[in-house]
């Protein structure tokens, strides 16, 4: 398994516990945490052989990039195993998937990757509309035949050949509050805005509208209604309310800096969590 890391103290025993076993191997690559993840990812290590454990974990540390995939892909180089399950701190492998991981990888296989079908706890519910689920993210895969492009944050691993689908659910908890949420949104919207100056988005009357109603309305219509986002309640509102609402506070970002002549401290967003 190869989990990428950055101030997940709070996250990071329970998704090692989730997997230890399944997993033969654990790399864990930490953004120079600020908190207690290092500490708990080695006090996990001891814990492994107090229980006689064949487990091997291994802990790289390096610095934390902006483009977070880097040591997510750092991860999947050092990995030794025939097939490797990446995962975030946020997620946990249930027993269901592991068992049914455990068949396919020892099962002649013709495929390289897997997608996994993934159940996103927001605001105390898991999403089942708007969209939502089942959110299919490519998480095992065949050493040497998948890589992160680490262009985009939201990206998919890209597999070298056939992929196939796994039916049990990854569990995720993407946001448990809304403390969570925002924390993470601002990182995006500022993120989005970089790319914005960075492609030379015009400031005028039509681009305005354009991210200030139309892409949010549209996105907020998309998953509330089309996707019915309703029928998961306030927190499905919620949801799709913020996820179009990304697109303004992205503008305004970009609006605010072009206006004063400031520029983004992408790092700084970064650091924080």
């Amino acid at each position: 398994m190869v989990i990428a890391t950055f101030n997940e103290e709070r996250n990071i025993k329970a998704c090692l516990d989730s997997v230890k076993d399944l997993a033969d191997e654990v790399v864990v690559v930490d953004g120079h945490s600020q908190d207690e993840t290092v500490h708990q990812v080695k006090k996990f290590v001891k814990l492994e052989r107090e229980r006689k454990s064949k487990l091997k974990v291994k802990l790289i540390q390096t610095s934390n990039k902006m483009m977070f995939h880097r040591n997510k892909q750092l991860g999947l180089e050092k990995a030794a195993g025939d097939w490797i399950l990446q995962l975030d701190a946020d997620e946990r492998v249930a027993s269901a998937l592991s068992a049914e991981i455990s068949s396919k990888v020892h099962q002649v296989q013709q495929v390289n990757g897997f997608f996994i079908p993934r159940k996103n706890y927001f605001l105390g519910r898991f999403l089942k509309k708007g969209g939502q689920y089942p959110d299919d993210v490519i998480r095992l895969i065949k050493k040497g035949k998948a890589h992160f492009p680490c262009q985009s944050v939201h990206e998919q691993i890209r597999v070298d050949g056939q992929v196939d689908y796994l039916k049990n659910d990854l569990i995720h908890l993407t946001a448990p509050t809304l403390s969570d949420y925002l924390r993470n949104a601002n990182r995006y919207t500022t993120l989005t805005a970089w790319r914005m100056k960075k492609e030379g988005q015009d400031l005028h009357f039509f681009s305005q509208l354009k991210y200030l109603f139309w892409l949010p309305l549209k996105t907020f219509f998309k998953l509330y209604f089309r996707h019915k986002g309703f029928q998961d309640g306030f927190p499905g509102f919620i949801f799709a309310l913020f996820s179009g609402l990304h697109y303004s506070i992205a503008f305004i970002k970009y609006w605010e800096k072009e206006k004063t002549g400031g520029d983004f401290n992408l790092a700084k967003d970064w650091q924080s969590k």
